[in-house]
């Protein structure tokens, strides 16, 4: 009786428990991620080149805005900020208070970070002797140090999206001042960041070749934001992505950076993991460099390539169904893409009739179509990387049925060597890479006439006069819905021309064992964004009164 009454009595309170509590986040545990690669520079201002990097300094340093989950600015060191009535004036009052990271137990003063450390973060992205990818956003744009915690930006024309710029790392002045510009980039503070952000830098391991094999943060206890709840991060880097699939499938890390579509099947316990197919404003696209070929300057040969090119069957075959066919030069998710544009549609009959009725014919039977001794020949350069090598041949494959010749040049992906013997020279007939964009586009860099030259991302050199106009005016719109009207004319005049072939967007697919929770990804705009609201990521709970 009384064994009976003691059960009855735990059950009765475990009941009454659990009916007047609920389930909350409860800080500690440790998230382990892994990553194909190697980071080479932790830095704000050059970590845009490598997706580690990107990754490793958005948790480390702090900017004046970020995205939210649902892809929207928010105050990160802002306090508050005003736009002056012209538009050229933005004024921001940052949090007081925010310290530098610090060792535990180390005895360094914690420094504060003022807007001297803001103003010197720019003043070195905008010097090129730092060569930063950060330099074009803030050319010819002043700062004024009002106080320690105000500072003014100060435009020469009306920029609608400016405030997309702010989301950089801010550097500590007092570190990096002192070493020389020649010395930069071999800072011992690439690998060993000090930063202001949610989590500090603890260590960092090495083989025995000297590659770095693991870094690890711990939590800012200093942090001026919502304390992080997961106690330590570690990333672990691996030469391939075999092997860091068979890390995930024995359960030695929780999530997978980026996994390729391909490999999805390898997953163990797929069911169990968490999928996260994120979409990212970045797609892929053939430009044509009509300067280099004579063939494709005739707008029928390029509108006869478009149709020859079946989307459908890239999206199957290369991504194995993850990702979407692009069709324009703004993606569907952002401001002012326009879903009435023309769409050329695979259709290979239709593309062997326009190059017949445009005077390209095959009249030597080797192949290839040809026109007053001009034959439809180019090379075309691609990234050397697997979906991109992929999507290369199938396209020449495509191209080849219709009569056109491809030759493909793969170009090492390790090196700038596709930039700086490619894109920036032009010195190519054709190029496949990828456009990223902001949540609130600006496609100027990538079609303005003014952006043809070596240091713009014209890779078309397209110059079309009436779009230049639409889109100076439209930078300068600070509506947002007049704003994305012409951004949608802009792409009807864009589309007509045929300047490049849009091809496919496809999903990022991070993955994460169920373990980890509080994760929100409804929008990210680069890789790195899904660390934007790490502090509301969880892995143990606990049980509090309601």
């Amino acid at each position: 009786m009384l064994l009976l009454i003691l059960i009855n009595s735990a059950y009765i309170a475990s009941s009454y428990f659990y009916k007047n509590t609920q389930e909350v986040p409860s800080f500690g545990g440790g998230y382990i991620e892994g990553m194909v690669g190697q980071p080479r520079f932790i830095n704000p201002i050059l970590a845009q080149k490598n997706d580690i990097d990107s990754d490793l300094s958005s948790i480390v340093y702090s900017s004046l805005l970020k995205l939210n989950s649902e892809g929207k600015l928010v105050n990160d060191l802002a306090e508050s900020y005003e736009i002056g009535e012209d538009n050229l004036t933005y004024t921001f009052h940052i949090k007081k208070g925010v310290k530098w990271h610090s060792k535990k137990d180390s005895g360094d003063e914690k420094k504060e970070l003022t807007v001297d450390d803001i103003i010197y973060t720019i003043q070195t992205i905008q010097n090129p002797e730092f060569n930063s990818s950060l330099r074009a956003n803030w050319t010819g744009i002043g700062t004024k140090k009002i106080d320690d915690y105000t500072i003014q930006f100060i435009l020469r024309n009306s920029y609608a999206p400016f405030l997309n710029n702010l989301t950089f790392g801010i550097l500590p002045k007092h570190l990096w001042s002192k070493i020389k510009t020649n010395n930069f980039t071999l800072a011992e503070y690439n690998f060993r960041p000090v930063g202001s952000g949610p989590y500090i830098f603890k260590q960092l391991a090495k083989d025995t070749e000297g590659k770095i094999i693991s870094f690890e943060l711990e939590v800012n206890n200093d942090y001026y934001g919502q304390k992080p709840f997961i106690k330590k991060l570690i990333f672990l880097f691996f030469q391939n992505e075999d092997d860091l699939i068979q890390a995930f499938n024995r359960k030695g890390i929780n999530g997978i950076n980026y996994l390729s579509p391909e490999n999805m099947e390898k997953i163990i316990d797929l069911e169990d993991s968490n999928i996260q197919r994120l979409k990212i404003p970045r797609y892929f696209a053939i430009f044509f460099n009509q300067t280099k070929n004579k063939a494709l300057s005739d707008e029928e040969v390029r509108l006869a390539l478009s149709y020859a090119v079946d989307k459908n069957r890239l999206i199957q075959e290369i991504l194995y169904g993850e990702g979407s066919s692009s069709n324009s030069p703004i993606p569907s998710q952002l401001l002012g893409y326009n879903p009435n544009i023309k769409i050329y549609d695979y259709a290979q009959e239709h593309a062997k009739n326009i190059l017949d009725t445009a005077g390209w014919i095959d009249t030597d039977e080797d192949g290839i179509r040809e026109k007053e001794d001009v034959k439809i020949e180019f090379t075309l350069v691609i990234p050397d990387q697997n979906e991109l090598r992929k999507t290369g041949k199938l396209i020449q494959q495509m191209w080849k049925e219709i009569g056109v010749a491809v030759e493909i040049k793969e170009v090492p992906t390790e090196t700038n060597e596709l930039s700086d013997s490619y894109i920036k020279p032009r010195e190519y007939e054709a190029v496949l890479v990828a456009q990223i964009l902001n949540y609130d586009p600006d496609p100027f860099a990538f079609w303005h006439s003014s952006q043809k030259k070596e240091t713009g991302l014209n890779l078309s050199l397209y110059d079309n006069p009436e779009i230049d106009k639409i889109l100076e005016e439209a930078r300068q719109e600070i509506n947002s819905e007049a704003r994305a009207e012409k951004y949608m004319k802009f792409q009807e005049l864009l589309i007509e021309d045929v300047p490049a072939i849009f091809l496919y967007s496809p999903n990022y697919l991070y993955v994460q064992s169920q373990s980890i929770q509080g994760t929100n990804f409804n929008t990210i705009v680069i890789p790195s964004d899904r660390f934007n609201e790490i502090e509301n990521w969880y892995m143990k709970t606990k049980r509090v009164w309601k």
